[in-house]
């Protein structure tokens, strides 16, 4: 005989209360039921790469994992092998001094890096400056550990860039860290070294740690730049960059930071008590994808290049306008003045052409008049998603 469950007066902590489940998991719960429907979706909403990475990097993880003795714990500085590849891409392609046994540190992916950054530099009721629109996440995660978000406008008439005359009017004052991403998400606009020295001295002048999360340098950008090639910009900044993106390994979950030596020592004292040291053949195989020559990543732009023009074809079919210079693995469109709103196009799209792209108020109040298509899947699938749409608007 069953018995009745016993019903707990049980709450979650307040936190909890503080953020809503990301909107791509609540999405792709709806899309995998239009998929059970019999409906198949095209999904254009997420940045995963389905480019594989280099050959030489999945023969070495093939290689290293063959090996008996390479399957245990690993320290949570990374191996030797991988801080040392880091360091040395950082100088081949951002020109950047780094030393690897100090002033880098591995990372389970720039998203575990957020949460490692904002636990080791927030109190609770600190400050912390977030992109609009920018990664939902460093706002999610600023409220997570009690944090004041505050944001910042980043408006089209302004390149996207930061208003610094707006920002020296804000109350600084229990300001600690300030989020930056260039080249930027969701609006593609690049970094310039102008842009990222007057990010440091802001940083500087008002003494706040400013980090520049800089995962799509690589992707249909000429010139990666990093903060860090700024003079002096160690000792204010810190910078994310990850594999996901650069390297077709999203699925990996092999990122880094680089910073000056304390704080990077500080970071670890906080990653150290949350999670543990990858797999040691996958950081093999990474320190190997970090050695990728210029043909590598010549090659895969140009199959980024032929993906944004039939990316541009879906917006203009939507009516949408849209700056062709962008960077990234995105392409950001403001859409036309009859549309409702971007959550309202999105899903038109998705309900009646069975075609998912990204609406852009996810991304905060300044991107609610645009969406965003992704780049990572196959010509013939962004060629059906622009029939089904350009059938949709007949």
């Amino acid at each position: 005989m069953q018995k009745d469950a016993k019903v707990y007066n049980i709450a979650p902590a307040a936190r909890v209360n503080s953020v809503s489940e990301y909107y791509f998991s609540r999405k792709l719960k709806e899309i995998a039921g239009i998929n059970a429907s019999g409906k198949q979706v095209i999904n254009l909403g997420i940045g995963s790469p389905d480019l594989p990475p280099s050959a030489l990097t999945i023969e070495t993880l093939r290689e290293h994992a063959l090996r008996a003795d390479e399957h245990g714990y690993q320290p949570y500085t990374g191996i030797p092998e991988l801080r040392t590849a880091f360091s040395s891409w950082y100088k081949t392609w951002y020109n950047v001094e780094t030393n690897p046994d100090t002033e880098i540190q591995p990372l389970i992916g720039s998203k575990e890096g957020i949460l490692h950054i904002s636990l080791t530099f927030l109190n609770p009721g600190d400050g912390v400056l977030v992109p609009n629109p920018g990664y939902p996440t460093y706002n999610s995660v600023s409220l997570l550990v009690g944090a004041r978000p505050i944001p910042y406008d980043l408006k089209e008439e302004e390149g996207w860039y930061p208003d610094f005359e707006t920002l020296e009017r804000i109350d600084l004052s229990g300001v600690k860290l300030m989020w930056v991403n260039y080249p930027h998400m969701p609006t593609g606009a690049n970094a310039y070294m102008e842009l990222f020295e007057r990010l440091v001295a802001f940083g500087r002048r008002h003494n706040i740690v400013v980090v520049n999360d800089n995962p799509y340098s690589f992707i249909l950008n000429d010139k990666p730049l990093s903060i860090l090639s700024v003079p002096g910009a160690k000792d204010i900044c810190i910078e994310m960059n990850s594999l996901s993106k650069s390297h077709n390994m999203p699925g990996w979950r092999i990122a880094m930071l680089a910073s000056n030596a304390q704080f990077v020592q500080w970071i670890l004292k906080v990653k150290s008590n949350i999670d543990s040291g990858q797999f040691k053949p996958m950081q093999y195989a990474a320190a190997e994808a970090l050695r990728a020559p210029q043909e590598w990543y010549g090659e895969m732009n140009r199959i980024y290049r032929g993906r944004r023009d039939l990316a541009a074809a879906i917006m203009q079919a939507l009516g949408c306008r849209f700056d062709r210079k962008q960077a990234g693995m995105f392409l950001w469109g403001k859409i036309p003045e009859e549309a409702m709103s971007s959550e309202a196009l999105a899903d038109e799209v998705l309900y009646d052409a069975n075609v998912f792209i990204t609406p852009g108020f996810i991304f905060g109040s300044q991107g609610e008049r645009y969406i965003r298509i992704s780049l990572c899947c196959r010509n013939e699938i962004l060629k059906e998603a622009l029939n089904r749409i350009q059938t949709l608007i007949k």
